[in-house]
């Protein structure tokens, strides 16, 4: 050992910030160590009775009447997916074209500034707020819940996490590949569109991805909007069924044939959660060019 680094053993300065290094990075681990203990538990008490209400019929069958055996989640599955989709159809174009729009321009006026903070509110704003505030301005005028109202809610939960995974991958684009655009005479639009975004799509995909994942599980905005129906249903102008409130009413039910149901509907919205988030950070992970 050099003389420098015997000064800095024998150094107090040296070996209180040491201790307090190794502290730090204890209570860390410990910390985390909790924090999977718990995630381990949930996980493991979700697969122990969720995989013994798997089965053929809970893909083929409507959800039971109460007190009665069997039964599936066909409807429940369909209108959720039809929930899903569609919201998804509605905030991927308005969540892109909104990020692309403060990516550009959120510099330069005010509108910009003001459409990322009312992004911020709406990424933090709890869920059944955004229910409440779709059931007064749309079920309540139309007097009866629907899937259109479900699918309104959903879209405004995902909109704001479309818009800001867009705008934060924008604007890693480096100025060079955009000056290098510019210089070849190409309009403001088309670089945003065919240079900027293309860019960082991959970004863009993770971002829809991961929207997708948070509207799945939403249960409190469909309980003022979409309801349920406990018969198959494509009609979006009624109430339809859907996993997220059929798991809150089957678990809170006296029946053991629902609360069966309810734990395989709990692991397959955990799976299916689970299964988008890993898709959208390996088959979409992209790195910048530089």
């Amino acid at each position: 050992m050099n003389s420098a680094a015997t000064k800095a053993v024998i150094n107090p300065v040296y070996r209180k910030r040491l201790m307090v290094h190794r502290v730090g990075i204890a209570l860390s681990v410990f910390a985390m160590s909790i924090g999977l203990a718990f995630l381990i538990w949930i996980l493991g008490t979700l697969l122990y009775k969720g995989f013994g209400a798997l089965s053929v019929d809970m893909f083929t069958h409507d959800t039971p009447a109460p007190g009665s055996e069997g039964g599936g989640l066909i409807n429940a599955i369909v209108g959720s997916l039809m929930l899903v989709g569609l919201s998804t159809a509605i905030s991927t174009p308005i969540g892109i074209l909104a990020g692309i729009y403060l990516a550009e321009y959120g510099e330069e006026n005010k509108v910009a500034s003001v459409t990322r903070f009312v992004t911020d509110i709406m990424l933090s704003a709890p869920s059944i707020v955004i229910g409440l505030f779709v059931y007064a301005l749309y079920v309540a005028h139309a007097h009866h819940f629907s899937g259109f109202a479900g699918t309104i809610a959903l879209a405004l939960i995902a909109v704001p996490v479309v818009v800001r995974t867009t705008d934060n991958m924008l604007r890693l684009v480096p100025n060079s590949l955009l000056e290098a655009a510019f210089a070849l005479g190409a309009p403001r639009w088309k670089v945003a569109m065919l240079v900027r975004l293309r860019a960082v799509k991959a970004g863009v995909v993770t971002g829809v991805l991961l929207a997708l994942a948070r509207i799945s599980g939403e249960t409190a905005p469909l309980l003022f909007t979409a309801l349920n129906n406990q018969f198959f249903s494509a009609d979006m102008n009624a109430p339809i069924a859907n996993l997220p409130v059929v798991i809150y009413q089957f678990a809170m039910s006296p029946y053991d044939n629902w609360r069966s149901l309810a734990w395989g509907g709990a692991l397959l919205v955990t799976f299916s959660v689970l299964a988008l988030n890993i898709l959208s950070r390996t088959l979409f992970s992209q790195k910048i060019p530089n």
